[in-house]
């Protein structure tokens, strides 16, 4: 072994690569080779050959190029053995240099991984599939974390996964970039995979701290360049400009330990300005689109301006974002959109009447946002117990360790008072 090789160096190395660099690894090798399943066996081939290497001779000074190349050529090995494989087909793979792609066409994905979702996202696909397939394979959430984001068990998120890979074997759906005139109809399936990757970095549904940078990053980078591809997309103005005014409060949402702040508790100081400033510009190109009904993104955009630009939590314009959500229910009437009308009901007419919305809620008996929800609203009634029992019970729901800490102090504070 050389004397400069670190073994637990190429083991950091190589967990930092997966965890930064996986998605876009992963669609080079699907756009080269055609099978999103061959591309993933050749890639966990290549880290397995990779942990083994890095250990003994060192970490590569490129090692994404490292990965990629080597899982490239176990694809070609896997290839070779099926002897139905026509030769030119290897020797094109064998030959092949990402470097010197040919370019897409005009109007089609130039990123790699913005050209996957766009063919994961096929009509032939169901919805949810669509979006769980993206999210699992594509963008590296673990099956919980999906199922999560769907609001499903884990076990069902992992047949339906399995399905939608099977539909695909069998239906023989190409992995073939869509041309241009086909990218409207696989555009919610890619702005609802790309919204629910921002919300697991927004609020992180397993992990020891409630964000993760990497994802939210990612997820505006992606909605940037789909905007840049369909300009005139209002639901991709909506959702971009969603996204970055609620981005802009990230570096008030932990305090110097590393712990929960909530939205009333946070220092507007630390609210990124030129954020706020770029989403509510994205807004108002949005409200100058005319549209026969309005846009869902576009309507909670809407309302995370009204947070944005309030000065302070007590100052908030709740009678504007009661409205809004009353919009929002007409165009997409959902458990969660009612949660959080619910929510504002409480804040604009006191504890009692925002209960007696969340009561009325169907299906969400153990989704932490409205447990929690509920907890503060009888709190705030001044039904101590019940909120008690409530926080209780939030803290034993599946989360990241860091909100179930704020959870544990928002009971301990509670417990500390006198009916």
């Amino acid at each position: 072994m050389p004397p400069t090789a670190d073994p637990d160096e190429g083991h950091a190395a190589l967990v930092r690569l997966i965890r930064d660099e996986w998605p876009r690894v992963l669609a080079s090798l699907v756009r080269t080779t055609g099978s999103l399943q061959l591309a993933e066996d050749a890639l966990q081939d290549a880290v397995v050959r990779a942990l083994d290497v890095w250990s003994g001779e060192g970490v590569p000074p490129e090692p994404r190029a490292w990965l990629t190349v080597t899982a490239r050529r176990r694809a070609i090995d896997i290839l070779r053995r099926e002897v139905c494989r026509p030769d030119k087909e290897l020797a094109a793979l064998d030959h092949h240099d990402p470097a010197v792609d040919p370019a897409p066409g005009d109007g089609e994905p130039r990123d790699d991984l913005l050209r996957l979702l766009f063919t994961c996202c096929h009509p032939a696909l169901p919805a949810e599939a669509q979006t769980a397939l993206a999210l699992r394979t594509l963008c590296g959430l673990t099956t919980g974390e999906v199922a999560s984001a769907l609001l499903v068990s884990e076990a069902t998120m992992a047949k339906r996964l399995v399905r939608a890979k099977r539909k695909i074997a069998v239906a023989r759906i190409p992995y073939r970039t869509p041309s241009a005139h086909e990218l409207p109809q696989r555009l919610q399936g890619v702005l609802t995979t790309i919204y629910l990757l921002f919300n697991e970095g927004y609020h992180a549904a397993s992990g020891d701290s409630p964000l993760r940078h990497g994802l939210t990053t990612e997820a505006i980078r992606l909605v940037t360049l789909v905007r840049e591809l369909l300009p005139d997309q209002v639901p991709v103005v909506g959702l971009e400009a969603l996204m970055r005014l609620h981005g802009a409060r990230m570096p008030a949402r932990l305090d110097a330990d590393g712990e929960v702040v909530r939205l009333t508790d946070q220092d507007r100081g630390l609210w990124d300005r030129d954020e706020i400033a770029t989403g509510l510009t994205l807004l108002g190109i949005a409200f100058r689109h005319p549209t026969e009904r309005p846009d869902a993104y576009v309507v909670q955009a809407a309302i995370a301006a009204c947070h944005d630009l309030a000065p302070t939590w007590d100052q908030t314009n709740w009678a504007a974002i009661v409205s809004w959500y009353d919009v929002l229910v007409a165009v997409s009437d959902t458990a969660v959109v009612r949660l959080n009308r619910a929510a504002a009901v409480g804040e604009l007419r006191g504890a009692e009447d925002g209960l007696a919305e969340l009561e009325a809620i169907d299906g969400l008996p153990c989704y932490l946002p409205l447990v929690v929800a509920r907890a503060e609203l009888l709190a705030r009634a001044g039904r101590l117990d019940e909120a008690r029992a409530a926080f209780s019970h939030a803290i034993g729901l599946p989360g990241n360790e860091a909100t179930r800490r704020q959870l544990a102090r928002r009971l301990g504070e509670l417990t500390s008072l006198r009916d």
